[in-house]
């Protein structure tokens, strides 16, 4: 038996960029930032971010790029896949991507207001909300 589950909660570092397949199937690719903060040995407070790579499909895509901007805290539920291409130097290329199953938007902070803004209609969804729910064997990464 094996695992690949991926949970994230973190800020979208730009808004999604949404691109849609000859076959209509739509793709959505944006960053999440991830940040964890300690003090060092010296008792100074450090904070270290990580960058993490999302890709939503179908339905999932399609919601993120009319609900989801850059600096919304999302929470995002996935699994890790790795998938390489050569370049035009014919360098052989890999990245890890999140693979996004399932998203929950958290809210973000309104213009000059600390108070989170989430429109609660539109908050929870997974792929399993697509009515085109279509193996996912077939598509190109």
């Amino acid at each position: 038996m094996s695992v690949n589950k991926v949970i994230l909660v973190g800020n979208v570092g730009k808004d999604p960029e949404v691109k849609y397949l000859d076959n209509g199937v739509a793709v959505c690719n944006f960053s999440l930032a991830t940040s964890e903060t300690y003090n060092n040995k010296n008792g100074e407070k450090v904070t270290q971010t990580e960058w993490h790579n999302i890709v939503f499909w179908r339905k999932l895509a399609e919601i993120a790029e009319t609900y989801v901007k850059k600096g919304m805290q999302i929470y995002v539920e996935g699994q890790l896949r790795t998938r390489n291409w050569e370049d035009k130097d014919g360098v052989k290329r890999y990245t890890t991507e999140i693979f996004g199953t399932s998203m929950q938007m958290l809210g973000r902070k309104a213009d000059n207001n600390s108070e989170p803004q989430t429109n609660p209609e539109v908050a929870q969804h997974t792929v399993a909300d697509s009515t085109e729910a279509e193996e996912t064997d077939d598509l190109p990464f």
